[in-house]
Order: structure tokens, then C-alpha cells, then sequence
């Protein structure tokens, strides 16, 4: 009886080990403008100052050598729309002030500019996602990148993540 339950909970373990090792670690980022899936308040879209919420981000793995922050639209007509796109933050960066921009390389958004840009949808509700990620390196792009490019450089250096989600609907 003993065997199976040894058995079960050493499985349970090795499962545990490998998600963690695979990038299972979690960080949270969080706005103190928005609740996790609440309303984006219009000041941080086109139809208000068109201005980046505040974000602060905790948990982030001691090892991390970067990190990258990418907002984007799931809900866009055309697939993934990606709003605002910066590689190479410091690790130590805990805090973005409201309508600035962390240290770190700014890359193209789907507007084909660089910076923030917010929400702006069709009629209906959108989720929009806010989304950091700790690197065990930076990464090697030219400032004018696209989120293609950012995410195949990313691709086996995520150490831990997390995300913000929050909706907008336009009133027209």
C-alpha cells in the first residue's frame, strides 16, 4: 500500500520539478489602475490622454538578467495586436510610472510606432493583456523590432512570467 502512494507522490514531485524548470515560475504584475480583469479606465486609451497605466512588478527571479513587457489586444479581429513592446528592463525595475516607459529598447507596436498605444477597439469588449517576462539574458534586437522577432529571440530564455489582464469597450 505503501509503494503506490511513495510512487504517486514522488510522480507528483518530478512533475512539479520539471513545470518549474520548463518556466513555470510566476511573477505578478499589477495595476493600481485597474483590477485584474476589470475596466481599463478610458484615460488609458485613444479615446482619452492615450497614456500607460501604472504597473508594478513583483517576484521577479534573482537570476533574471531582463525583462520584457509587451501589452497587447487577443480580441483583435486580425489575430494577436500587440500595443506596446520593450525588451531589456532592468531586472530590478519593481515600478512604471503612469505615462512613461521603463528603461530598456522600445520596439514596434502594430501601429508600426514605437511606444504606447492603447486600447482602441471595434465595437465590443476587448481584453487587453499586460504581460512581463524575466530573461536569463538580453537580447540581441535592433530597436525598430517587431513581436515576431521579440518572441523568437525569447523563445528558451523565460525563466518566469505573469499577466495583467484588463477590458475596454468603446462608447460610440
Amino acid at each position: 500500500m505503501q509503494k503506490p502512494i511513495i510512487a504517486g507522490a514522488l510522480a507528483i514531485l518530478v512533475a512539479a520539478i520539471a513545470s518549474f524548470a520548463a518556466g513555470g515560475a510566476r511573477m505578478k504584475i499589477t495595476s493600481s489602475a485597474f483590477q485584474e480583469g476589470g475596466n481599463i479606465p478610458s484615460k488609458f486609451t485613444c479615446d482619452g490622454s492615450d497614456t500607460s497605466p501604472p504597473l508594478q512588478i513583483t517576484d521577479v527571479p534573482s537570476e533574471a538578467k531582463s525583462l520584457v513587457l509587451i501589452a497587447d489586444d487577443p480580441d483583435a479581429p486580425s489575430g494577436l495586436f500587440t500595443h506596446w513592446l520593450i525588451w531589456n528592463i532592468p531586472p530590478q525595475t519593481n515600478s512604471i510610472a503612469e505615462g512613461s516607459a521603463p528603461k530598456g529598447v522600445q520596439g514596434t507596436n502594430d501601429f508600426g510606432k514605437s511606444g504606447y498605444r492603447g486600447p482602441c477597439p471595434p465595437p465590443g469588449t476587448h481584453r487587453y493583456s499586460f504581460k512581463i517576462f524575466a530573461l536569463d539574458r538580453e537580447l540581441e534586437l535592433r530597436s525598430a523590432a517587431k513581436r515576431s522577432q521579440v518572441d523568437a529571440a525569447m523563445k528558451g530564455h523565460v525563466i518566469a512570467d505573469g499577466e495583467l489582464v484588463g477590458r475596454y469597450a468603446r462608447r460610440k
